[in-house]
């Protein structure tokens, strides 16, 4: 069968449709099977574009394959497969259908979107990636994720009328809507990457990101963490790879975070933001354009989808069996939940960048592509990352939520459909860690020829997490580490949560004071023209009292004479 005859992204659409009519096992079944039988078909695409269709002179390309979209192909299969089994365990007051049927119209949207060969199907898959998942936040039915859902949507929205723009311009400009390298050469090109740059969680616009996920559902939040930044990923390596403003710009998205996940209280927030740290490494590596740096980066993403999702996973089964989420809240869970304490575990020596875990082997091939490219302080800046994300990731989430103090919280552990996922993710991170060669690394765009097992990596990496966590205890120690408070932190969001409504306010005084005196003004002139006009016009005005003939006669002719001497001038 063709890739025009079945897509990757068609069985999910199709699924989506039949999965609300399904109830118990055949719904598990459908949900766990369609992620089967995808990777399966993706295993017989060959590379090419598939799928033409001529439209106002314009070519749309349903499918294109290639080696750069087939990794994130398989890598949303793998996501949506564990994912579903984590969520499996949903019931009908849990919102499940709903979730179910969005989640799968989510993972069809990113399938649809990697795999899109032009622009315009680009931007139809990437509005209904924001479409299906503003559901799973939704789907939680408070107040807060209400309203996060809609500034949720409506930046999505934005980044796709972005989109849109930006191909619409560059179809004028060229003739052509191929989605294809586009590099940095004009008003098109700005367009789409500031459409990329929001969902990628550029910094000050990345505030959606950590205002929406974690106000998600605990299974809504592990699907968002899969999606849509890494698509954006996809979407930078395809068109932009090599611009060096992307380098700065992913050096700023991998430092800024940290300072604020320490002082999170919130461990879905501090997740979210460690999420735009691990996404500022790809975006460097996307910059830095060179094979090594490229394979970096896009290994980064595969990896990052699975450690951070064990990371959600295991956060999402300490809301749902507790139903808190903050540090102050939390601690001494791994006496009542200790196989979703040592998963947790798992995820975070992997983001850490553990040797034998998965971060080691893709995230030292950015900064050793740095190095080779003679940017010392680009490496320096993600050694300080690196440390920072040990901090917040590897030490703060397990130890806040599963150690510390004794929150005396006595509960089940994680359902068996959560343990299930968070084992499979762990036992990946594990794998691919222990054999990248056999793992990820042949999935990669580029011939890898990096080793990340020699004594160098290893020796220094063992140094940088050895006194990072030596830091984080002699912080605690000392008693200068941040302290877990109960409390709203807010970062560039800011502007339009404390800034905006003090200025709309102040703004509102003024022109409120202003609009009172003119009112007045104005009807003091309006009081002083009707007495005006009364005394003219009045019963006793000049206009209203008897003249005789001759004197109308006159004042007609001297009107005569005016106009004739007017005229004749």
């Amino acid at each position: 069968m063709s890739p025009i005859d079945f897509p990757p992204f068609a069985l999910f659409f199709a699924a989506a449709l039949l999965v609300p009519f399904l109830r118990g096992w055949a719904r598990a079944g459908v949900l766990l099977l369609v992620p089967v039988i995808g990777a399966l078909n993706l295993m017989g695409l060959e590379p090419g574009s598939y799928g033409e269709i001529s439209a106002l002179g314009y070519t749309l390309t349903l499918v294109r394959v290639d080696k750069l979209s087939l990794l994130f192909g398989y890598l949303f299969h793998l996501a949506s497969f564990i994912s579903f089994l984590f969520a499996l365990h949903l019931k009908k007051e849990e919102g499940a259908t709903l979730q179910h049927t969005a989640a799968m119209l989510y993972a069809g949207g990113a399938l649809g979107a990697v795999f899109a060969g032009d622009l315009i199907t680009l931007f139809v898959f990437w509005e209904i990636l924001a479409l299906s998942s503003v559901f799973l936040i939704w789907a939680r039915k408070s107040e807060r994720s209400l309203a996060a859902g809609v500034r949720y949507l409506v930046v999505n929205v934005v980044s796709g009328v972005l989109l849109l723009a930006g191909a619409l311009v560059h179809a004028h400009e060229t003739g052509s809507i191929a989605f294809d390298y586009l590099g940095l050469n004009g008003l098109a090109s700005w367009l789409i990457l500031l459409s990329f740059g929001i969902k990628a969680g550029f910094p000050l616009l990345h505030n959606w990101l950590v205002d929406a996920y974690p106000e998600a559902t605990p299974t809504g939040t592990v699907f968002l963490s899969a999606f849509t930044t890494k698509v954006a990923v996809y979407a930078l390596a395809r068109a932009f790879p090599g611009t060096d403003l992307l380098i700065w710009v992913g050096v700023a998205m991998t430092a800024f975070p940290i300072f604020y996940a320490v002082i999170e209280n919130d461990l879905r927030r501090v997740l979210s933001y460690s999420m735009i740290n691990q996404v500022g490494f790809m975006v460097v590596g996307i910059g830095l354009g060179t094979a090594l740096s490229i394979n970096g980066a896009v290994a980064h993403a595969f990896n990052d989808v699975i450690f951070k999702g064990l990371l959600m996973m295991s956060m999402g089964a300490v809301l749902y069996r507790t139903g808190k989420i903050n540090g102050t809240d939390l601690g001494g869970l791994y006496k009542s939940m200790p196989l979703t304490a040592t998963f947790s575990l798992v995820g975070a020596a992997s983001i850490s960048a553990f040797p034998l875990f998965s971060g080691f082997v893709s995230k030292s091939m950015v900064m050793a592509a740095s190095i080779e490219e003679g940017h010392t302080l680009v490496w320096v800046a993600l050694l300080f990352a690196s440390a920072g994300v040990v901090e917040h990731a590897g030490i703060k989430i397990p130890f806040f939520s599963f150690f510390a103090h004794d929150s005396g919280i006595r509960t089940k552990e994680a359902p068996g459909n959560m343990l299930l996922a968070m084992g499979l993710a762990s036992i990946l991170c594990i794998a691919i860690g222990t054999f990248p060669q056999h793992t990820v690394y042949p999935l990669l765009p580029f011939t890898v020829e990096y080793v990340p097992y020699d004594i160098t990596h290893v020796v220094t990496q063992l140094q940088l997490l050895f006194f990072s966590c030596l830091a984080v205890f002699w912080m605690m120690r000392r008693g200068w580490y941040p302290p877990e408070k109960r409390s709203v932190n807010l970062d560039s969001d800011w502007s339009y949560r404390w800034l905006a409504p003090k200025v709309v306010r102040s703004v509102g005084g003024v022109v409120s004071s202003l609009d009172g005196r003119f009112r007045r003004l104005a009807m003091a002139g309006v009081a002083a023209s009707i007495r005006g006009t009364g005394k003219i016009l009045g019963p006793s005005g000049g206009l209203s009292r008897h003249y005789p003939t001759g004197f109308m006669v006159l004042w007609v002719s001297v009107i005569l004479g005016a106009l004739l001497l007017f005229y004749f001038l």
